[in-house]
């Protein structure tokens, strides 16, 4: 009697399980035959999906700014908009009180030098202010197009805020909470897994 004999009656036919086996049912150590239409999947494991530029974690990475991003470069305009206005209100403040001093003489030569030296210290404050009102202003316009050097240096900026806005704090100066939030969520907006995606993607 041969096994393979298509005259057997008793032999196993060509196409049909091993005896023992539930008709139907793949042998052992042999892959499932997909049903018509569908893909032949890889033995033991499913076909992973292609992969999709655009999302976290893929090699094309956001397309879209994230909204935590979003929010930092807004907050970085608000800063460094209120800054600016701050630094031009103490320059041309301090250039108008030194103006008015030297115009009534209610002081005399060696009080005279000492209040132009601290006029000329407001001034010069107001300079510093302004510079890093651009700092804040430039950076946030880089966000759509920089790497990840503007990344950073938003952070270091959200860090020089909240430390100075700290200090000013210990002066009674309560609108010093608003610029430590707004820089505190600078730093964390920035430093976040998604934030980091957005400077690191690839540009092409």
């Amino acid at each position: 009697m041969s096994f393979g004999d298509p005259n057997n009656p008793y032999g196993q036919q060509p196409g049909q399980p091993p005896q023992g086996q539930p008709q139907g049912q793949p042998g052992y150590g042999y892959p499932q035959q997909a049903p018509q239409g569908v893909p032949q999947q890889g033995y033991g494991y499913p076909q992973a999906p292609p992969l999709q530029g655009g999302g976290y974690g893929y090699p094309g990475g956001p397309v879209e700014m994230p909204g935590g991003v979003k929010a930092a470069r807004i907050m970085l305009f608000v800063l460094g908009g209120l800054q600016a206005i701050g630094a031009l209100v103490m320059v041309l403040g301090g250039a108008w009180l030194s103006d008015e001093l030297s115009k009534s003489g209610a002081y005399g030569e060696s009080s005279q030098d000492a209040v132009n030296i601290g006029i000329g210290i407001f001034v010069v404050f107001g300079i510093l202010t302004l510079g890093i009102a651009l700092w804040a202003i430039l950076t946030g316009a880089k966000f759509s197009s920089g790497g990840n050097g503007i990344r950073i240096s938003a952070i270091v900026y959200g860090s020089v805020v909240t430390l100075f806005s700290v200090i000013s704090l210990f002066s009674a100066n309560i609108f010093a909470l608003v610029s430590i939030a707004m820089g505190v969520l600078i730093i964390v907006f920035c430093a976040r897994q998604d934030g980091a995606a957005w400077f690191q993607r690839p540009r092409h």
